[in-house]
């Protein structure tokens, strides 16, 4: 068990005056900081708290050069900006001394493959099911990096921080991993033997000089579970993912359209993918997420997909109000819509994907355009191209005309 914080007025005197020296009562003054940090982290309900060196990942910018080099970040041109601050922590930030690495378990309640199977139903990754995760860690990190200088203080230490949750130049998995969080499984994402693959992870930059913790090893062996769950082979290699082929990038990060022969692979998944995920053997330890806020609602557990394709900008905005799948927008959100309503094999969806043709975003009438010709037989959709295809102006929209006439 943690034990609870302390309060600065049980601290017991520290012996001896100068706190100048960096000798016993500074390496009793980091203990004790570290004792508080832990404890404090698990109080505001963080599952895991380590401790990383701003020199743990001296391989990050070669590895980092390598993947944009290939191209595997597709639309992402993110990732390649700042490259030197996010492969080398002391650039982001020349006087860190110590990096603080949390994860917070968000592991789903049941079985995943379920929804997958039910392709009248619409599939969002586990992660956006709930608020935005930003939201619930950043202001928890933000009360915990103040606890961790008030603490200092008190101790007689001088400190600064910065607090980032994924939305910095910051390299999390693989410092989290040097921290001893877990390690970077084959799908490239961190995995823990304590939580499996269910971990959100935020940092804590800080000036203070705090005890290392040791790395984790890998723990993979010969498995390669998540590679040969992966429906478009985005990972052609064990430590290696092609982003331009992540189920995940195309329906979260992609701004055009999915190429057509990825669409079908990606069956309903409407927002992200966790199959390399879910698949894990290291999920048997897993547990169900603690923190109220991550917890699954019920009504993006399985969503119609009548009911999304339905949706005016109104709906779409109040449905995932305060989560994540809104920052991709209204109009790519009904792209995948689409994408899952062509591949339900439900003739009854066909109205509403005919409804959206006259959508003012070619992005929504190509994928529309699309979902009919999968659905109705070919009659039906020649005479819907004659009635229809020929008032379009847009060439990539008339190209998905063209391609449905082929069949």
């Amino acid at each position: 068990m943690v034990p609870a914080p302390e309060k600065p007025s049980e601290l017991p005197p520290l012996a001896g005056g100068s706190r100048s020296g960096r000798g016993d009562q500074s390496d009793l003054c980091r203990s004790r900081l570290l004792t508080f940090l832990h404890a404090e982290a698990a109080r505001l309900g963080f599952d895991v708290c380590r401790v990383a060196g701003p020199d743990a990942i001296p391989e990050a910018p070669a590895r980092l050069e390598a993947f944009l080099a290939e191209g595997r970040h597709g639309d992402m041109d993110w990732l390649s900006e700042r490259r030197d601050w996010r492969a080398d922590p002391q650039k982001l930030w020349p006087e860190v001394r110590s990096i603080i690495l949390l994860g917070m378990n968000y592991g789903p309640q049941g079985d995943e493959s379920a929804v997958l199977a039910d392709r009248s139903a619409g599939n969002i990754s586990v992660y956006a099911r709930h608020r935005d995760y930003h939201d619930v860690i950043k202001g928890k990190l933000k009360l915990l990096a103040g606890a961790l200088l008030a603490r200092a203080k008190a101790l007689g230490e001088a400190g600064e921080v910065k607090v980032f949750v994924d939305t910095a130049p910051v390299m999390e998995k693989p410092l989290a991993a040097a921290a001893g969080l877990g390690w970077q499984g084959k799908h490239t994402n961190l995995v823990s033997r304590e939580f499996g693959s269910w971990l959100f992870l935020a940092s804590i930059f800080t000036t203070l000089d705090l005890p290392r913790d040791a790395p984790e090893g890998d723990h993979c062996g010969h498995c390669r579970a998540c590679l040969d769950a992966c429906p478009t082979a985005a990972l052609d290699a064990p430590h290696k993912i092609d982003a331009r082929l992540c189920i995940s990038y195309l329906t979260i990060e992609a701004k055009g359209q999915v190429p057509g022969p990825l669409r079908e692979k990606i069956g309903n998944r409407i927002y992200g993918c966790d199959d390399c995920l879910a698949v894990c053997p290291w999920n048997k330890f897993a547990k169900a997420a603690r923190e109220a806020k991550l917890q699954a609602r019920a009504d993006l557990a399985a969503p119609p997909l009548a009911e999304l394709a339905a949706f005016d900008d109104t709906a779409f905005r109040a449905k995932f109000a305060g989560g994540p799948v809104k920052r991709i927008g209204f109009a790519r959100f009904l792209r995948n819509v689409l994408l899952a309503v062509g591949n339900s094999g439900d003739l009854s969806l066909a109205p509403l994907a005919e409804a959206r043709l006259a959508h003012d975003s070619p992005l929504v009438r190509g994928m529309a355009v699309w979902a009919l010709a999968r659905l109705l037989s070919r009659e039906k959709f020649i005479t819907l191209a004659e009635t229809r295809g020929g008032r379009e102006s847009d060439p990539d929209v008339r190209a998905e005309w063209q391609w449905g006439l082929s069949l």
